[in-house]
């Protein structure tokens, strides 16, 4: 059974056991939260797909980490007038594990 679901502006197919790193998500490492913006759900027989969101679908997922990516470096230059600007970023992330995927609108 996988899911489709959507977090931080991204769509991502998860499966039970799943690890995957997702925006920053508001929650605290070792918490238990659900994501309810589930686009699809396929059980191995069936399709179900959401327009644009399955309803009373819920996906659980356990937060492992909060982390931050690689840095991307931004480099500026400007030939022959001697500029030059260096900068970078490391986008905030969390780890997260699927836990459950629920495809019934009991809650």
């Amino acid at each position: 059974m996988y899911a489709v679901i959507k977090t931080g502006g991204q769509q991502f197919r998860v499966a039970k056991g799943d690890k995957l790193s997702v925006q920053k998500l508001d929650a605290e490492a070792g918490k238990t939260i659900t994501i309810g913006e589930v686009l699809m759900i396929n059980d191995g027989k069936t399709a179900k797909v959401g327009t644009p969101m399955v309803s009373g679908a819920q996906v659980t997922v356990k937060v492992l980490e909060q982390t931050r990516a690689e840095k991307v470096v931004i480099f500026k230059k400007k030939r022959r007038q001697n500029y030059r600007r260096t900068k970078g970023h490391k986008q905030p992330l969390t780890v997260i594990e699927i836990t459950g995927i629920s495809a019934s609108d009991k809650k």
